[in-house]
Parts: C-alpha cells; sequence; structure tokens
C-alpha cells in the first residue's frame, strides 16, 4: 500500500475518519471483489496526487464488518468522502479516476 494510504478498521476508524481536520475518502472493498481490484490503483494515486487535502484510505469490508454496517454498505466497491464526520458524496461501483477527482475537488 502507498505511503499516504491509510488502513482503516473497526478501530480506528471514527479517530482517523470522523475527526480528520480534513476531507476524508474512504473505498470500502473486500479482496474478493474484482471491480474493487480495479479501482485500488486508482485510490492510490488519489492518495499520492491529494496528500495533505484529502486523508484518502480504505476498510476491508471483511475484516471490518462494524463500520461497513454502520453505513449501510451493501454493495462494493462503496466510496464515501467524508467531511467534519459527515458523509458529503458516494460513488458506488466501479469509476475512471477523473470522476473521483471531481467529487474531490469542490472540497480541498
Amino acid at each position: 500500500m502507498s505511503e499516504n494510504l491509510v488502513e482503516f478498521t473497526d478501530q480506528n476508524f471514527d479517530t482517523e475518519a470522523l475527526t480528520a481536520d480534513m476531507p476524508v475518502l474512504v473505498d470500502f472493498w473486500a479482496p474478493w471483489c474484482a471491480p474493487c481490484r480495479m479501482v485500488g490503483p486508482i485510490i492510490e494515486e488519489l492518495a499520492g496526487g491529494f496528500a495533505g487535502k484529502v486523508k484518502v484510505g480504505k476498510l476491508n469490508t471483511d475484516d471490518n464488518p462494524t463500520i461497513a454496517s454502520r453505513y449501510g454498505i451493501m454493495s462494493i466497491p462503496t466510496i464515501l468522502l467524508f467531511k467534519n464526520g459527515e458523509i458529503i458524496d458516494r460513488i458506488v461501483g466501479a469509476a475512471p479516476k477523473k470522476d473521483f477527482e471531481k467529487m474531490l475537488k469542490p472540497h480541498v
């Protein structure tokens, strides 16, 4: 994983994502999910490209079911954008990098 990419878990999510002082992009994924594997490299690129402006990370839904359940994640990949602890945008399913950049740019 990229040095700029955070691994979110049930244990650290509230601290790392909800109280961050910048927007937080969370990729809800699982290793067996083919579309998740397609989106993974894009998420890593975004982590590098938006370093210092957006906290970017991944949450494995198989290993961290509590947070996935809290946010009603029914389909993966689901990418949520949080600001001040609230969901402000989302993308469900695989999408091109430009869609993620369009989602992030107004908030940086």
